[in-house]
């Protein structure tokens, strides 16, 4: 059965500055246009692929039907696996938890 949550690895300071402004983008929103996010069992992989060694990283733990904008899972072809994606600003209060990660 499919979660009713889907998660988002971003830097404690950014989701600070989120809580501020009441809604969430990633630094790359720009550029990739979406938000990545991951379901639960993807989490270590997506930690190892992109996030090693950084320090100060936080999980938001993110309720699928609160969130305002289009949640669509799409592939990742160089893995082969489908990725929750957030097309719009993540509203905050769709984030159900917040867990230090490093």
């Amino acid at each position: 059965m499919e979660s009713e949550y889907i998660y988002h690895i971003t830097s404690q300071a950014e989701w600070e500055n989120a809580k501020k402004n009441n809604e969430y983008f990633p630094v790359n929103y720009q550029v990739d246009g979406f938000i990545h996010c991951s379901i639960e069992r993807q989490i270590p992989g997506v930690l190892e692929r992109f996030y090693q060694g950084q320090k100060n990283l936080v999980k938001l733990k993110i309720e699928k039907e609160k969130v305002n904008r289009p949640v669509l899972f799409e592939l990742a072809h160089d893995i082969n696996e489908l990725f929750p994606h957030i097309y719009g600003s993540l509203n905050i209060d769709a984030v159900v938890a917040v867990e230090s990660i490093s």
